[in-house]
């Protein structure tokens, strides 16, 4: 019998990503970034969130997407993993699904170069596609490029 886990669709660039949810820990509005001298060209800055500065990153930076500006829609989603917590700056987000394991697939092969690395799976939701976030490969590597 497959199991499910629970994830966070968001929207960057016009595509359909999920982050797993246990890795979230929360998600807001982006309001104040501040911008932080010599930070990797995707660290918008650092945000106060809940009590705690938090180096906000942009995915769209992160991924090579052209930048825009933020919105009513831009969302900050707070993730964690081992001892790093990084809020990322998606598009849109505000829909929760649960993915069964055996419908997650591992990305296609001409996707394994450095943006493919991001990505943990694709799955089919709803009729569409969507990238599933490798947190630890986004995290754990805020100090390249």
């Amino acid at each position: 019998m497959a199991t499910a886990e629970p994830y966070v669709l968001f929207e960057l660039a016009g595509t359909a990503y999920a982050v797993p949810s246990a890795a979230v820990q929360r998600m807001e509005m982006v309001e104040q970034v501040t911008p932080v001298p010599n930070a990797p060209a995707f660290v918008d800055g650092v945000v106060f969130s809940r009590g705690q500065v938090v180096p906000a990153m942009s995915l769209r930076g992160r991924f090579g997407f052209p930048r825009r500006g933020y919105d009513a829609a831009t969302r900050l989603i707070v993730v964690a993993h081992g001892a790093r917590t990084v809020g990322l700056i998606v598009d849109s987000a505000r829909e929760f699904v649960t993915i069964p394991a055996d419908a997650v697939h591992p990305p296609p092969e001409g996707m394994a170069g450095t943006s493919g690395k991001y990505l943990g799976g694709v799955a089919t939701v709803g009729g569409r596609v969507v990238l599933i976030l490798n947190v630890a490969e986004v995290l754990g590597h805020t100090n390249a490029h």
